[in-house]
């Protein structure tokens, strides 16, 4: 007779990782994650109190994924490769999205996540003020922009062509004239890809960051 394995609390949030992952938020309940791990619901309020608690540790577990700053390294190197990693795991668990900074009881991995972040900043000479700032402007600019590039309605070069040519046949002659330039001329031309306005915005974002950390230590 095969070994049931025993239930944990790391084997409930990994088993809802994949459901949230495949169903989003709404197909995610104690009695679907119950059923996809074989056991009774009540069973799992023994290793998690609730829904709530649930969210917390699948909150946790995206921010897990988000490369974690190396205090006294090069603060840009550490930012880049921060955000660049929080975009790609937020667009593998697009459920997260707005999550990410809503919970009221934080793990772990997540606090441990905010304090690199300030550590690797406040190492580089930033003030503690500074420091705020730039976290922000650089959490604004990764969770805004994945939040946008999530909700495209298109997927590829194929569907963005197919949406621009019904967008553009129905634009009167002689309006818009500004967007249906940037479309034909940049937008709709072969290799264009939405998501280069990321690394593009996120350096523009980083230089004025340097250049405030500049002005502070002058």
């Amino acid at each position: 007779m095969p070994t049931r394995t025993p239930l944990s609390r790391e084997r409930i949030h990994a088993t809802a990782l994949e459901l949230a992952d495949e169903h989003g938020l709404a197909g995610l309940s104690m009695r679907s994650l119950a059923t996809a791990l074989g056991v009774e619901a009540m069973s799992l309020y023994h290793h998690v109190p609730g829904k709530d608690a649930l969210l917390d540790g699948l909150v946790d577990a995206v921010f897990a994924e988000f490369h974690l700053p190396v205090v006294g390294e090069d603060w840009t190197e550490q930012m880049r490769a921060r955000s660049g990693s929080a975009r790609e795991a937020m667009k593998r668990h697009r459920w997260a999205i707005g999550l990410m900074d809503s919970r009221r009881t934080p793990g772990p991995e997540t606090l441990r996540h905010h304090d690199a972040v300030l550590g690797c900043l406040r190492a580089a000479g930033f003030s503690l003020e500074l420091a705020g700032h730039a976290a922000a402007l650089l959490d604004a600019h990764l969770y805004g922009f994945v939040v946008q590039e999530v909700s495209l309605p298109f997927q590829d070069e194929g569907e963005l062509a197919d949406l621009g040519s019904e967008i553009l046949t129905g634009l009167p002659e002689g309006e818009l004239v500004h967007f249906r330039e940037y479309a034909v001329d940049r937008a709709l031309q072969p290799g264009y890809d939405f998501g280069d306005e990321f690394g593009w915005g996120l350096e523009l974002v980083l230089e004025g960051i340097a250049r405030r950390l500049a002005e502070e230590q002058a």
